[in-house]
This record gives structure tokens, sequence and C-alpha cells, in this order.
């Protein structure tokens, strides 16, 4: 099977990129720094050839949080990850490629919530980026059915592993120079997914016949506070853990005068995932557990 995975040298796609080389796939790779030529509305793949004899795209590559907001609008994220997504998939379903899967985001479902997410909830995205990534989402499941390309939709949560960045990242640097932090006394749940489990599942979906046209939602199982959370990494990192026991309320507030408003939200809501529909539906179970991946995580951070 020849593969085509888009985002190759991000964050998951460096892992997913490892672990495909230990099979008999045979592997096309466009890296991120050709995100704003290549995926677009208007690039025109058969003229490179990217799409020869590919059967699968594994659809990564995306306009993600930029550091300043103000900078990108919600036409900056369609023209990539609406617009491009589809032009991609189109040109990959008129060149004969049997499946396209499309790496979402469980902020199409929203930002918070107090039961878990299904497959069958109501999505409700907030900002631009989740706005963008559903409407793709939409488009791609109208072109399946024009097409007959399957498609398959992951929506994962915040996904954590070696080489992660952005807020996991400070987190882990807050834990490892023991900063004393006002996190001792939250109960929120959010759910979580390490990136090898990810990278499993996304193999799992190149050819399980059950995928083909199915959006799945998916973690690791089990649930953790955000204090429990900075107490498993203080216990792998082998420091004192120095969580002082701030009501959550005023740490709300607090954060919010600050201009912190989004950072309150992943720190003190919760944001949970039920991923049993995509367990039964492929037999899958995660190779790895919560506890595993965090200690393979903070092991890498320290190697490096």
């Amino acid at each position: 099977m020849n593969t085509l995975i888009t985002g190759a040298n991000g964050f998951i796609g460096q892992h997913l990129e490892k672990k495909l080389l230990s099979t008999e796939k045979t592997l096309i790779l466009m890296s991120r720094a050709k995100l704003k030529t290549v995926v677009s509305q208007n690039y025109q793949w058969y003229q490179s050839q990217w799409l020869e004899n590919i059967h699968c795209i594994i659809h990564l590559a995306a306009l993600v949080h930029s550091a300043d907001q103000t900078k990108l609008t919600l036409k900056d994220y369609r023209a990539t990850n609406t617009l491009g997504t589809l032009n991609l998939a189109r040109q990959a379903a008129a060149a004969g490629a049997k499946r396209f899967i499309f790496l979402s985001t469980i902020k199409v479902n929203g930002e918070e919530n107090q039961t878990p997410y299904t497959e069958k909830s109501t999505p409700n995205p907030k900002d631009y980026y989740a706005i963008s990534k559903w409407e793709a989402e939409q488009g791609l499941k109208e072109l399946s059915k024009e097409t007959g390309m399957e498609v398959v939709i992951i929506r994962p949560p915040l996904v954590y592993g070696s080489n992660v960045k952005a807020n996991f990242l400070k987190m882990m640097q807050w834990v490892d120079k023991g900063v004393p932090l006002p996190f001792g006394a939250i109960h929120n749940q959010r759910s979580l997914i390490y990136v090898d489990n990810l990278v499993d599942f996304i193999i799992h979906c190149l050819e399980h016949p059950q995928a083909a046209n199915e959006t799945f939602l998916i973690s690791d199982g089990q649930d953790l506070s955000t204090t429990e959370l900075l107490k498993k990494l203080a216990y792998y990192f082998n420091k004192d853990n120095y969580l002082l026991p701030m009501n959550p309320s005023l740490l709300n507030t607090l954060l919010t005068l600050m201009g912190k408003k989004a950072e309150a939200q992943r720190l003190l809501g919760s944001l949970t995932i039920n991923s049993n529909y995509a367990r039964s539906q492929l037999n899958w179970k995660p190779p790895f557990s919560v506890d595993e991946g965090l200690a393979r995580t903070v092991q890498s951070y320290q190697q490096n």
C-alpha cells in the first residue's frame, strides 16, 4: 500500500513516519515546510505527481493556533484547513485513492463539558481552528458520497508524548524546575491521548474495513484532573510537587483578569471523551496506559 502523509515532520507526523517505516508500506512524505504552498485551495497535485499510485492519504497538515491570534482570521484557517483539505481530497479521489484519513480535533465538539462527548454529540466548534476543521469534515463526507473514496475522521483531545511542544511542554518545565503552582485543588477531568496510542489508531484505520466513512473520538481511556496530571508528572520526574490548594473560582478570576481566559479553561475546566465506539467498532485497544505514556514522555524530555 502506498501512503501519502501530509505534515510528516510535525509532532504526530514524525511518530507516525517512524512507526510506518517498520512496516512494508511505501510512504510519500510531505513536510510542514510545504504547508502554505501545497495545502491550498488552488494547488495542482497532479503536476507534482504527489498522488501517483497513492492508495491512502493521512492528512495531518493544518494551520494550528498562532502565538499571535489577532493576526489570523477565519478566512486564513479556512484557506488551509478547509479549502486546502478539500482540494487535496478531491484530487486524491480523482487519482484513484481509496481512503482519506483526516486528523480533526475534539474542539469540533466543543471546549468544555460535564458529560463525555461521543460520536453522536452535536458539534459545537467555538474558535476559528475548530470551525475550519468542522467545515472540512462536512465537505469530506459530501465528497465521499460523490466519489466513493472512503473517509475516516479522527477527533483526538490533547496529544502528548516525546518532543511535545506548547502547553504540555510548559507544564513539564514547571514541574521539572520545582515551580510552586496554585493547582492543588482542581477537580476537573480531561481526556488525553499518548502520541503512540494515536499513531497506533491511525495505522489501525489504514485498512480496517469497519473504519470506512466513520468518525472516531479517541483517548487513552483514563481521564485526569489537572492536579492528578501534575502529581503524576512530578512522580515520573522524581521531584517533590509544590501544588498549592488555591480555590478554583478565585484562580479562574485571577487568570481571566490577567488575560488568560483560554488557559484558565484548559487548566480548570473539564473536557472528556467516551472512546468506546472506536474500541468496539475496530476492536482497538491503546497499547500504552496513561502512566506508561507519561513515563515515556518525561524520560524523553530528560534525555533531550
